[in-house]
């Protein structure tokens, strides 16, 4: 795990990482009979591959790249149009924890990527509605 003084972002060297982590990602995407019909153009995945990428700097403490092109990251409004369900979501999972695993080589980082994306892919399904939660 990075010190308390360097982000995750840092750690793992910066931009480049996490767009060859996007990129990895995508990769299996292309190949996955569930979530490719997803991409509106999915002969061309190119531009998710980036923004991703963008994102996932930004999340992890890089420069705001990707809010500076996009404005803020509204994740789930992104991702309203499609119906991610459990089956999305977890052929989501497998794809990204896939790259995760191949491209992190800190176990402590990776677990901390882990939990992030485990609870990020179920914060976007959206085939229920949200349940509210009484105090």
């Amino acid at each position: 795990m990075p010190g308390d003084d360097v982000t995750v972002y840092a750690a793992l060297g910066g931009t480049d990482f996490f767009l060859g982590l996007a990129d990895r990602f995508y990769e299996r995407v292309r190949h996955d009979t569930v979530l490719l019909p997803l991409y509106p153009e999915p002969d061309d995945l190119a531009a998710a591959s980036r923004r991703l990428g963008l994102f996932l700097a930004q999340y992890w403490g890089g420069p705001h790249v990707y809010s500076d092109e996009r404005g803020h990251p509204m994740l789930r409004a992104r991702h309203n149009p499609y119906v991610v369900g459990a089956l999305e979501r977890d052929h989501w999972l497998v794809c990204m924890l896939s790259a995760v695993n191949e491209l992190v080589a800190d176990d402590e980082i990776r677990t901390q990527m882990t939990e992030y994306f485990v609870k990020a892919a179920e914060h976007l399904r959206n085939d229920q509605p949200l349940r509210l939660v009484k105090p």
